[in-house]
């Protein structure tokens, strides 16, 4: 047994549920969480299992709420595109479902608002002169944002357009 182990507290399945509700009512959690939770409580998966069944049936839990959270403030807060919102939702084991129906959330104008807003400021940090490798500099780094690469190059060549 190392250390880490040595320190966990094992709960009961009635403490458990009474801590792990407290903690689902802070803030939204996505089912995979709390299992992990829960494990970490020293619940055997029959018990953890259950306990996740009460939760959705109680409204403590809810995947697609959770999914729809999570994505608007990793948009707004982060200035998170879709495709990085999807992979840290997939991290999470969130249903491809839920995944869908929090992205169809994100405005589309407020999306394009949040990659012109991303692209104008690297645009004014970035410090290579040379036109072709700046602009892909930029894009690089509105594509490493989790921004689509279409969007951003259309986006960018709109800006070309817009320049001259």
């Amino acid at each position: 047994m190392d250390e880490v182990q040595a320190h966990k507290k094992i709960y009961s399945a009635e403490i458990a549920w009474q801590k792990i509700c407290k903690w689902c009512a802070f803030q939204e959690r996505s089912q995979q969480d709390v299992r992990d939770k829960l494990y970490d409580y020293g619940l055997h998966s029959k018990d953890v299992e259950q306990l996740i069944s009460r939760l959705i049936l109680e409204n403590f839990l809810n995947e697609e709420r959770f999914a729809i959270t999570f994505a608007g403030g990793k948009f707004r807060q982060l200035g998170w595109g879709k495709v990085k919102i999807k992979l840290a939702l997939k991290q999470k084991k969130v249903s491809e479902y839920c995944i869908r129906k929090a992205l169809s959330v994100i405005n589309a104008t407020d999306y394009t608002k949040q990659l012109e807003k991303i692209i104008s400021k690297r645009d004014r940090e970035e410090k290579e002169k040379h036109p072709l490798k700046r602009k892909h500099k930029i894009a690089q780094y509105a594509i490493s944002r989790g921004f689509e690469s279409d969007i951003v190059w259309d986006l960018l060549k709109e800006w070309d357009v817009l320049e001259h």
